[in-house]
């Protein structure tokens, strides 16, 4: 018996090996494989030239900082929060060198320029504001006043600031005495139970309807994440004007639709029972970003077959036949400097300069607001990304400084994102069906330069996009939550009820550009191509006449007639362009192609306009100046009635532009009219706009057909791997998901035989 047990176990195992020998012939095409010879690492040159525009470091920032608090006379304090009432240093930021200075080092190894910091200082204690150059770093530190240097006065006015967080504090205790002495219109109406359940504050902007106004407009919603859509129908507009809090007072009251003169004056007539008053009821947070069903698994991914094909070190980026430098402005966001493609210049700048939104309301919180974000800090706001989501779990991740509202330098870890990306589409393609068949393609590689920055209610994701045809792309996307108001009789005017007692304002996104190109040198031209519909005798029928397309070139000659606004038709094809010639003797250009669906820009007449002039133009080519660098300001939010940087005027001088080192200013945006699917966010889809730099008569070809991701084939060279090296990827990656390369669309070709 222990015999045949004994036969029968060893038959068992001979048949187990049997079986597990076949599949294993079976799957053996499964299995992963790896290339015999590891891949060489990625050999690349890097050059500290770029760090002329890199971010003040941790150490620059504290150097600056220690610098300026040692100054006795100036008194600065040393607080976190300061007080209003108090000396602040609100932004250290690094100051730009002058662009000739640049070239010069760039180009022809002159001195480096110096580097040096812009300090902003908010005079509590005196009423006014300040800005400061100081250097050279690292040091011996020194500085000078440049108030006067770059906006005609020595000092600035005191409204003119933005909200510190200082102030903010003061600004909530306010809030919070003000609530005292109406817990209980409070209570029954929202629900308010002090220290267990509060309302969120939520601000308008401009805060006043003229200079020197500090008069701000809070509207409360719920205590929930995702406040931005849960507003309870209260509002006050609160005069803060005074650098002493005690001074403060409430100047209006807005409830359930009906205004009111003071606190005390809702309090009475809400007890005598003379108010429509609003009854809280518990409603589930329709807000909440928590996925309403738990996931279930993750969508594909993309990984690096053979490693990384591009390379950061300090804030200098190289991929394939591109080289850039990169920095993150506090107030203005993300920006590339000295773009290279094959070693050539293509543009010494492509930043974004400012983020506009104006909305519509039927109540006052919404009704005048007019969002610069720039203002309130863009790049100041560029948190970590988060892997998988915002960037691809391959990318590079790149941490940021900086040094706005606060005593000591703050850091953004992973806040910048760089990654390839197959676009999902091809660059460019053909199958050849007629005649000499055969297939060529390339796959839409592309670097991607991203940060998200998440101000207030709206987040904006901005991307520079590198391709390997010699294009790039400044594109934004909005997403986050929308501004609503609680809905009243006439709120259906401006916007769309998207939850109970709910109005999503209406309101444009208006995006601004700055594209300094730099065509084969600094000594471009603008120019402008169309077409129009020509009528012509047929060579071989005169008595028959047809109308063709026509091209039209045409050369701009001033700013302000390449000052192209909204309200205009604009030539489809607008080019800054080099007066050398290409091969087939074109001069050698870049084109600007905006794609937009912008609304309509607040009428010239607005007394507010003047502070966002740069959204009249879709867009403006100016004359470079160096202390024309931005087209926006941080005081313009605050004080927009007499703004200190009006970009008409910009174009008022009306330069010649022939000729010269040329700057296009370029506005994209969109109209958003809030509806059902922007609860509980807005998505990405549709919501945005950009700016794509192609190169037009360039080149004598497209540059991509040299790309090593190029592929070809004809019939019965299918799994050839010359031209093809797809065709071998499963043989040679490691990897055990890639299917067989296989095609069989020869087999429906025409056939002339």
């Amino acid at each position: 018996m222990n015999s045949v047990l004994k036969y029968l176990l060893i038959l068992l195992g001979l048949i187990s090996v049997i079986i597990n020998i076949v599949l294993i012939c079976i799957n053996s095409n499964r299995l992963p494989k790896c290339l015999s010879q590891p891949q060489e690492s990625l050999k690349v040159t890097h050059s500290d030239k770029s760090l002329i525009f890199a971010d003040l470091s941790p150490e620059e920032y504290k150097s600056v900082r220690d610098y300026m608090w040692a100054q006795k006379d100036l008194q600065i304090s040393h607080a976190g929060t300061a007080k209003p009432s108090e000396n602040f240093i609100f932004l250290i930021d690094l100051l730009l060198p002058k662009k000739a200075d640049a070239l010069r080092y760039l180009d022809a190894g002159a001195t480096k320029p110096s580097r040096e910091a812009s300090v902003v200082v908010f005079y509590g204690a005196q009423g006014y504001l300040k800005e400061y150059v100081v250097g050279p770093l690292p040091g011996p530190l020194h500085h000078r006043d440049v108030t006067k240097e770059k906006y005609k006065t020595a000092t600035l006015p005191f409204p003119a600031r933005p909200v510190t967080i200082g102030e903010y504090v003061h600004l909530f205790s306010f809030m919070h005495e003000v609530f005292k002495n109406i817990e209980k219109p409070l209570r029954e109406s929202f629900g308010y139970i002090p220290r267990k359940r509060g309302l969120l504050p939520y601000e308008g902007m401009p805060r006043g309807v003229q200079s020197g106004d500090r008069k701000t407009w809070i509207s409360f919603f719920r205590d929930f994440s995702g406040m931005y859509i849960h507003p309870v129908g209260f509002e006050i507009l609160i005069h803060h004007q005074s650098s002493n809090s005690s001074d403060w007072t409430v100047d209006r009251v807005l409830y359930n639709g009906q205004y009111f003169e003071s606190i005390d004056d809702f309090k009475t007539k809400y007890e005598a029972g003379t108010v429509k008053k609003i009854v809280f009821k518990e409603i589930a947070n329709f807000a909440s970003l928590k996925p309403r069903n738990k996931p279930s698994g993750l969508g594909p991914q993309q990984y690096y077959l053979q490693g990384k094909r591009f390379s950061v070190r300090n804030n200098e980026v190289v991929y394939l036949n591109w080289r850039f430098a990169f920095g993150l402005s506090s107030l203005t966001g993300m920006r590339v400097f000295d773009i290279r493609f094959k070693g050539e210049r293509i543009a010494y700048e492509l930043s974004v300069q400012e983020a506009m939104s104006v909305y519509g309301s039927l109540t006052p919180g919404m009704m005048l607001t007019k969002f610069l974000d720039s203002s309130i800090g863009i790049g100041r706001f560029a948190h970590e990304l988060v892997r998988g989501v915002d960037c691809p779990h391959h990318g590079t991740f790149v941490d940021t400084y900086r040094y706005i509202d606060t005593n000591v330098t703050l850091r953004s870890r992973n806040s910048i994102c760089v990654f390839e990306h197959d676009m999902g589409r091809p660059l460019r393609r053909h199958f050849s069906d007629f005649f000499h068949n055969g297939y060529g393609g390339m796959a839409n590689s592309a670097l991607i330069f991203r940060t998200i920055t998440a101000i207030g209610n709206y987040d904006y994701i901005w991307d520079f996009i590198f391709y390997q045809s010699g294009s790039v792309e400044a594109r934004v996307h909005a997403t986050g939550y929308i501004s609503s108001s609680y809905k009243i009789d006439g709120s259906l005017e401006y916007g769309h009820q998207v939850a109970e007692n709910v109005l999503g304002n209406i309101h444009t996104h208006f995006i601004n550009f700055k594209v300094d190109l730099d065509i084969l040198g600094v000594k471009n031209v603008f120019q402008t191509k169309d077409m129009v519909f020509k009528e012509v005798e047929l060579p071989w029928m005169p008595s028959r006449k047809a109308k063709i397309p026509q091209l039209v070139e045409h050369q701009i000659m001033t700013e302000k007639e390449a000052a192209m606004k909204h309200n205009t038709k604009t030539p489809r094809y607008l080019h800054i362009a080099s007066n050398r010639t290409n091969r087939w003797g074109h001069q050698r250009s870049y084109r600007l192609q905006v794609f937009s669906f912008a609304g309509d820009h607040l009428p010239e007449s607005e007394p507010e306009e003047r502070s966002m002039s740069w959204a009249r133009y879709k867009v403006a080519i100016t004359k470079h100046k160096d202390e024309e660098q931005t087209s926006s300001s941080l005081y313009s939010q605050n004080y927009m009635w007499a703004p200190y940087v009006d970009f008409s005027k910009y174009i008022e001088d009306n330069e010649s532009i022939s000729n010269e080192d040329l700057v296009a200013w370029v506005t994209v945006g969109f109209l958003h009219i809030p509806h059902a699917e922007d609860i509980p966010n807005t998505v990405t889809v549709g919501n945005g706009g950009g700016v794509i730099l192609r190169p037009h008569n360039y080149f004598d070809e497209d540059p991509s057909i040299n790309s090593p991701d190029g592929i070809y084939f004809s019939p019965g060279s299918e799994s050839d791997c010359e031209y093809n090296k797809i065709a071998c990827m499963e043989k040679e990656m490691c990897s055990s998901t890639l299917e067989p390369f296989t095609y069989h669309g020869f087999e429906g070709v025409m056939k002339f035989e």
